[in-house]
């Protein structure tokens, strides 16, 4: 289907990738996955950096940063620092975007990969936790684009307010709770108290007479003291924009005090947050579900012949640069992550089986084992490693009731159904158990000699809970009970549950590490440049969970909403050793001031370096010791100020190394 359907070029594209796309969804099923309904359009280079500025929609509010993102996107790829070759959205059915200039390589590659984030965003409960009640983010973020616009076209409202109002909102898109859903992150703070009552009501040009005999000073006073008590909290609130949309005023200029928001400015407020908390699950699954993707696109396109032989050399070149891109890449990162749990689910699956060999133990296991005799074994039965439509008599020798066979696909085929191309398709006539050997890891040659490294704590855990040992007389009798969906099978339960973090924190183990090469990084203050810190396994864990906690972003919540018993807000950065730049927190205290309509205040702790020490640890080679000190930026709409801060506020924002709380309550 094309994006614009008069266009010939894109007729031309679509009616040629109707194939690929039929085929693709077919296999990525008979892998095991289970992915949304996906509609692909064809689109020009054009109109995909504007689908990539309005992060994979055709409609957004109207703003200043689309036209941003989209200018960035196109200097990259003109520039070539970075090619977009697709672009798929959350949505139920997805969309996936096809740029019509790819080859047709590289359009296989990107469906295949896009089959499989289609998967992701339907199966994973991160992206649950926004859609457990159905799912029309398009139609949600077209019907957001229309009641802006009709903001901005209103005569009675500045499109300047509009403008500066998105903006400060857009300071804080991503301080939300993101580990609930959008229903269960309002609080429960009570019926609202109109805040400011005093301005309201000089607004409605009461009589003095009757100001006097229905709202007295003392009970104005006591109202606006309730009101000072609702915005006090017990602890610390994660969704900022939540809150203010609670408490929360608006400075206006004009009359130089904060006022209640006008209606448009909280239904504004609203759509941002509920935006803020669709795109959150993708946020927090970027190395998960790109790598996710990368996994099954390559075992698609390699290890499945999905690309022709005269496609295969521009896809393996366009795949090596997405990997090899520099810097904390995801891609490389997650589909290193999903292959290491593949082959060690598969490992421990073997060695389960083997331990239960009379007179193996997890002691002798090394030297009774013969390794080689056990790579044998695990190969690929020859009717699945090599289907074709002269081998088909192979496969229906293996018996009628082999649950590796789609029985009825061959049948088919043996009976001469010409609609069933089986020498390009041969995975049709397998099951998901078929395919599950036909591609087991444990005897790809990159993966040889994984089973001899296991550890003999692992097989020691292993053997903890066996009460059935003994079972088998020979390796060749245990291993054929080897369930060879076992790595699939555990994949796709870690798909369901899992984010960034818990992700990284659960699977990033040792061996991973030293296997792939990871290390860990920082700025020296003496050397004043970047150097290797570490190679050790824990070190490169703390970095890495470092860069995915709260978005990679520092988390700031909000302590209190009547500070000082003055009416202002007080927000923390729940301090874990890394510090805020100072810079950037000024200038979001100042978009911030305008959503609280009264000073704004934030709790941080800097690092003060010596420069003597400085001097010092460089002539010795080491790094200088800084000192922490707790301090308080407050913004009061004229100018920022920097104060000491309490010993017992400073106590309260301090934070543990990693926030572990990232798990939906389903999975607790």
């Amino acid at each position: 289907m094309s994006f614009r359907r008069h266009r010939r070029d894109a007729q031309k594209e679509a009616a040629r990738l109707a194939e690929p796309i039929r085929e693709a969804g077919a296999l990525a099923t008979k892998l095991g996955l289970d992915p949304y309904p996906v509609n692909y359009w064809v689109v020009n280079y054009d109109e995909m950096n504007q689908l990539i500025a309005y992060g994979g929609f055709q409609r957004r509010y109207p703003h200043w940063r689309w036209g941003m993102t989209y200018d960035r996107q196109r200097k990259t790829d003109q520039f070539g620092m970075g090619k977009a070759f697709e672009i798929v959205n959350n949505d139920d059915p997805s969309n996936a975007f096809l740029q019509e200039s790819n080859s047709l390589a590289d359009q296989k590659a990107v469906i295949t990969h896009v089959e499989a984030h289609s998967d992701f965003f339907k199966n994973n409960q991160w992206f649950g936790l926004f859609s457990d009640k159905g799912l029309n983010a398009a139609a949600m973020l077209e019907q957001h684009a229309e009641a802006v616009e009709r903001y901005i076209q209103d005569p009675e409202i500045s499109r300047d307010d509009v403008e500066r109002f998105i903006d400060a909102v857009l300071c804080l898109e991503d301080n939300i709770d993101q580990h609930r859903s959008i229903r269960d992150a309002v609080a429960d703070d009570g019926e609202r108290i109109p805040r400011d009552i005093r301005s309201q009501l000089d607004s409605l040009n009461i009589s003095d007479d009757v100001r006097r005999e229905v709202f007295d000073e003392e009970w104005l006073d006591q109202v606006e003291e309730a009101e000072r008590e609702a915005a006090k909290l017990t602890e610390p609130r994660k969704d900022i924009l939540a809150y203010l949309r609670e408490h929360g005023m608006y400075y206006d200029e004009e009359s130089e005090k904060a006022v209640e928001m006008e209606p448009w400015q909280k239904d504004v407020l609203d759509m941002l947050r509920e935006e803020s908390y669709y795109f959150a699950a993708q946020k927090m699954t970027k190395v998960m579900n790109e790598g996710w993707a990368a996994y099954w696109e390559a075992l698609m396109m390699g290890d499945e012949h999905f690309a022709e032989t005269d496609e295969f050399i521009t896809y393996a070149d366009h795949q090596s640069k997405v990997l090899g891109s520099p810097g904390l890449n995801p891609y490389k990162l997650g589909k290193e992550l999903w292959e290491y749990i593949e082959n060690s689910t598969n490992r421990a699956e073997v060695a389960d089986k083997l331990l239960r060999i009379k007179g193996v133990t997890w002691r002798n296991f090394s030297d009774a084992i013969d390794f080689e005799e056990v790579q044998q074994l695990l190969e690929t039965d020859p009717a699945l490693d090599s289907v074709s439509s002269e081998t088909l008599d192979d496969l229906a020798a293996l018996g009628a009731d082999d649950p590796r066979i789609d029985h009825e696909m061959l049948e088919r085929v043996q009976s001469g159904d010409e609609s069933v191309d089986i020498d390009r398709f041969p995975w049709k006539v397998l099951t998901y158990e078929g395919m599950a050997e036909r591609h087991f890891s444990l005897v790809k040659p990159q993966n040889r000699g994984f089973i001899r490294r296991i550890r003999r704590s692992e097989l020691e855990h292993i053997s903890r809970y066996m009460f059935d040992d003994n079972l088998y007389d020979s390796v060749e009798e245990a291993l054929a009970d080897v369930n060879k969906t076992a790595g699939w099978d555990r994949m796709r339960e870690i798909r369901e549950s899992h984010n960034d973090v818990t992700f990284l924190d659960a699977f990033l183990s040792d061996e991973f590490v030293r296997d792939n090469h990871y290390f860990a990084y920082e700025f020296s203050r003496s050397s004043r440049q970047f150097h290797v810190s570490s190679t050790e396994y824990e070190e490169v864990k703390k970095k890495l969970l470092f860069q995915f906690t709260n978005f990679g972003k520092p988390t700031v919540v909000v302590y209190d909403g009547n500070f000082d018993n003055r009416g202002e807000l007080l927000l923390g950065h729940q301090y874990n050793g890394v510090i805020l730049n100072i810079k950037q927190a000024k200038g979001v205290l100042e978009r911030l001031y305008d959503l609280w309509g009264r000073p704004v205040n934030l709790m941080t702790i800097t690092k003060e370096f010596d420069e003597h020490e400085v001097e010092v640890a460089r002539r010795r080679g080491r790094e200088p010791t800084p000192t922490e000190r707790g301090i308080r930026l407050r913004y009061d709409g004229d100018g920022l100020k920097e104060h000491d801060l309490e010993p017992e506020l400073e106590a309260r924002i301090a934070a543990s190394d990693v926030d572990y709380d990232t798990k939906p309550e389903e999975w607790l």
